[in-house]
């Protein structure tokens, strides 16, 4: 028996699953106060949040709140971790397409724009000193946590929820899934999709895949739900950081498990940034995850299963971005990856970037890590489970 909650936040669709129903509406009270803070905290839409007061900072270090300086550390970390494929500098050239607002509040069809080849100025300009809780951006330099804010938010929302419950929980931010406690009977079983829709029900176009994990996230990453015309040029909100312009990528969905919804959405969308050849990197990284063509073939990675009709035991996740650097690595692999998944539908999680790939610099504070740029899940019913869909 589970108790299922849907409403909006942040400008998308949240999902709250407890396996114990008499504690759903209070562990939905205690999420609306943590996506509140997050909203006030990190939205690139409100002029009154902390993130856009950092516009106005011109290259100044200033001090900033213990929770942005954990958002921006795990947006700069997934931008490290990625090689730059996800950067969080990518705020100015997001305006410049027209995403200047949230997304439901944007014309489906706006002002012709001119489509300039400018890369974004870097992950590496931003730094962070954790020591002194401050934060320096170069002037002209608009951050945006987009691509991993959301992730973030769904893992704490899930931890938080799950120990002061005593339950499992699943929390689904726009379809960023991240799950703790101990989950039901099967584990928890997600719909993956391309295309966005109501959790109880197959979409009508797409393909899709039903799987099931015990711990960790899913997320799926996607250049079909947010889209928009600007003229003759039609737009999608993953940007390539080298171009600062929507990336031409092979794939129109990816999804990915890991230990942390966080790493499995940066490895999504990386993925997709990254274009041909994405498979063969997440295949290095010891990542379960399905690729989508444009044309709708389907390619998946070593671990991503066939059927969820007999999940396997799983293995416990544990967070992959913390402080401390995480003691145990793979001799074979830089971020410590391990085999993640079993047969019968069960994705196990596991870290897909260890923090000790994150160097110690000095900062302006004194020695500090700098942490150096960063969108799934639905079931069978609605009570049980949620969907990942393309990036809402």
């Amino acid at each position: 028996m589970t108790g299922g909650a849907d409403w909006r936040a942040l400008g998308t669709s949240v999902r709250l699953v407890t396996t114990d129903p008499a504690l759903l509406d209070s562990c939905n009270l205690l999420l609306a106060r943590h996506l509140a803070e997050v909203d006030a905290t990190c939205s690139r839409f409100r002029q009154d949040s902390e993130l856009a007061a950092l516009d106005g900072t011109d290259g100044r270090p200033v001090k900033v709140s213990p929770l942005l300086a954990e958002a921006l550390a795990v947006a700069l970390r997934a931008a490290e971790a990625t090689d730059g494929a996800v950067d969080p500098t990518v705020g100015s050239a997001m305006n410049a397409l027209g995403y200047d607002r949230d997304f439901e509040l944007i014309q489906e069809d706006g002002r012709p724009v001119r489509l300039t080849v400018r890369p974004v100025p870097g992950w590496r300009l931003v730094t962070l000193d954790r020591t002194t809780g401050t934060v320096t951006v170069p002037a002209g330099v608009r951050l945006d946590l987009g691509a991993t804010a959301k992730a973030w938010a769904a893992d704490r929302a899930a931890t938080m929820l799950a120990e002061a419950a005593g339950c499992g929980v699943l929390v689904s931010l726009g379809g960023d899934t991240a799950v703790a406690g101990r989950p039901p009977h099967g584990g928890w079983r997600i719909r993956v999709q391309d295309a966005t829709g109501p959790v109880d029900e197959i979409p009508a176009r797409g393909s899709s895949d039903m799987v099931s994990i015990r711990g960790g996230g899913l997320a799926t990453s996607g250049t079909t739900a947010r889209r928009w015309r600007r003229g003759a040029q039609e737009l999608h909100h993953i940007i390539d950081p080298y171009t600062g312009l929507p990336a031409q990528t092979p794939w129109r969905t990816v999804s990915v498990a890991a230990a942390t919804c966080t790493d499995a959405n940066a490895a999504s969308t990386a993925a997709l940034v990254k274009g041909a050849g994405a498979e063969r990197w997440l295949t290095r990284l010891a990542l379960p995850a399905r690729l989508v063509a444009n044309d709708g073939t389907v390619l998946t990675t070593p671990g991503w299963p066939t059927s969820t009709s007999e999940p396997g035991p799983g293995i416990p996740a544990r967070p992959a971005f913390e402080d401390e650097a995480v003691p145990s690595r793979s001799p074979t692999h830089p971020w410590g990856l391990r085999s993640s998944a079993r047969a019968g539908g069960d994705l196990s999680a596991r870290p897909a970037f260890e923090d000790e790939a994150v160097r110690p610099i000095r900062g302006s504070g004194g020695g500090a890590p700098r942490y150096g740029t960063g969108r799934g899940g639905g079931g069978e019913t609605p009570s049980t489970s949620a969907t990942t869909r393309a990036a809402a």
